[in-house]
């Protein structure tokens, strides 16, 4: 059973594959990409929790993007389930840099089952 409280945490070496150039700068992490390793620690957070056939889906996501990360450099990403309301799962997520905060927000996700979904998508 998902209960508020659960918390995860992974790192990840920002690449080019996670950056933008602009301004004729480095390379520093996209929002796009720091979004996605938010998704990504909330999925893993819970995904060996939930019933066999189970998963999760995003369906939210609300951050603010406060510092740069460079190319080269590794993030500590958390997330921490706030909240469980039925199949609806929210998130409290942060990107750090050291002890900057890179990004902070709120991201939910929703259980669903594999098989029906899938079947959906034919």
């Amino acid at each position: 059973m998902l209960e508020p409280g659960l918390e995860c945490e992974d790192e990840f070496l920002v690449t080019e594959k996670h950056a933008v150039d602009f301004m004729g700068g480095p390379g520093v992490l996209s929002t796009p990409s720091m979004i996605s390793m938010m998704e990504e620690v909330a999925w893993a957070c819970v995904e060996d929790k939930l019933p066999e056939g189970q998963t999760t889906v995003g369906v939210y996501v609300c951050v603010e993007h406060r510092k740069p990360a460079l190319v080269g450099s590794t993030v500590r990403v958390k997330a921490r389930l706030t909240e469980v309301q039925g199949r609806l799962l929210t998130f409290h997520v942060e990107v750090r840099l050291g002890e900057d905060i890179v990004g902070v927000g709120e991201h939910r996700r929703f259980v669903i089952d594999k098989d029906r979904f899938l079947a959906s998508l034919r």
